[in-house]
């Protein structure tokens, strides 16, 4: 826990000191990859992060070669084939999508959790964030041919057993033919009954774009399981997590629940600046290419997510204090770092905010709500994120 940091008038509600949930796990965890050099200001990772100069870097590699180019999952593509793909993916993720198609799914969902949390008393946080962000997401894909509640299942399986941190001999091979079975199981069960309906009859879903663009079934999977991994796995996490801090702060909540739409969401993209799922992100500058000011040509940086969206320079006064106007005070847009940025940038931000925001709200107007078990914290070294379990909640039973 650090010391307070900032004990001036500008900032009288909050007395300085780190209080955020993850942060200690985070110093302890957070490691560049080797030969990555550490980015901590904000304005040097901004930098980077927007230059057209910078190639994406995941898992080791940059710059993956697929014998079919315009095949690639867009994360893994950079300069015009990364933005024609961000481009013909914009549409089923933009704000109109959101509040035109999405937004039904995001309020049925949440009306049938909530029916179910109250008929029972008492839910895990994470299986019902994850159910939301499972249903939101397979609308988005199209898989939406297979029971609904299986899938769920399946795909947190495939998911998870993807981004979990490899285990060395017996144990690693075991933990790869789970994976091997888990993937195969979510293709025949969810994906190829999907692909089989569009091929029948086009829908306005990711699947049917993907069938107009000839991509074979391998391309289908990994398309799926990329866009199921960047909405399904890091949405459950930050609604636990929002919701964990409106449990802790009374006078947040109730301003979460006295505000509209654009109030609601800079609360939560204020919590997200303390506590972003993903930790840190790496970008390869070209090699002979114009780097920006601070930066070398042919360098692989770390950029440092918490750090950035702590750095006073970016956010201002008093950074670990949870304050909703400060975007405005700072005259940002609220998501700093979080969400990544340039190029890349998560392209389903808004999505994630709309199905928190949507289920948070009324959440917290159930009747004798309570957090009866705050969530465990674990680490993922595989997405350097936290991952958070076995948060109960409970309510007044209808009927009891």
């Amino acid at each position: 826990m650090s010391v307070p940091r900032d004990q001036s008038p500008e900032c009288p509600v909050h007395d300085g000191i780190d209080r955020r949930k993850t942060a200690q796990l985070a110093a302890r965890s957070i490691v560049p990859r080797e030969g990555a050099a550490p980015v901590q200001k904000a304005g040097l990772a901004r930098a980077i992060m927007r230059s057209q100069e910078a190639l994406q870097s995941i898992g080791g590699g940059v710059g993956v070669r697929y014998k079919n180019p315009d095949h690639a999952p867009v994360i893994f593509l950079d300069g015009m084939p990364h933005r024609k793909k961000r481009m013909a993916i914009a549409k089923f993720l933009s704000p109109n999508a959101v509040t035109t198609q999405h937004r039904d799914v995001m309020v049925r969902m949440t009306e049938e959790l909530i029916g179910k949390l109250r008929g029972k008393g008492e839910a895990r946080l994470e299986d019902l964030s994850f159910q939301l962000a499972a249903a939101v997401v397979s609308e988005i894909i199209g898989l939406t041919n297979s029971d609904r509640d299986a899938r769920a299942k399946r795909v947190e399986r495939a998911l998870y057993a993807g981004i979990a941190p490899r285990k060395p001999g017996l144990a690693g091979q075991m933990q790869a033919l789970h994976m091997t079975y888990a993937t195969l199981m979510f293709m025949w069960m969810d994906v190829m009954p999907a692909k089989k309906a569009r091929m029948a009859e086009r829908k306005n879903d990711v699947i049917s774009t993907l069938l107009d663009e000839n991509y074979v079934d391998q391309a289908i999977l990994i398309e799926c399981l990329t866009y199921g991994s960047a909405g399904m796995a890091t949405t459950r996490e930050f609604i636990v997590m929002a919701a964990w801090y409106l449990f802790e702060q009374p006078e947040l909540r109730a301003r979460f629940l006295a505000s509209d739409m654009q109030g609601q969401l800079a609360v939560l993209m204020e919590i997200l600046r303390l506590e972003p799922v993903a930790g840190m992100l790496h970008r390869l500058m070209k090699q002979g290419a114009p780097a920006p000011d601070g930066a070398r040509a042919g360098e692989l940086y770390a950029i440092d997510i918490r750090a950035v969206n702590t750095d006073e320079e970016l956010v201002g006064a008093c950074p670990f204090a949870v304050d909703p106007d400060r975007a405005a005070r700072q005259k940002e847009n609220g998501r700093y770092m979080s969400f990544g940025d340039g190029a890349h940038n998560c392209p389903g931000w808004q999505v994630a905010l709309h199905e928190t925001r949507i289920f948070l709200d009324a959440l917290f107007r159930v009747p004798g709500l309570s957090l009866k078990r705050p969530p465990d914290i674990d680490w993922n070294p595989g997405v350097q994120g936290y991952e958070l379990s076995n948060a109960i909640i409970t309510c007044d039973r209808v009927g009891a």
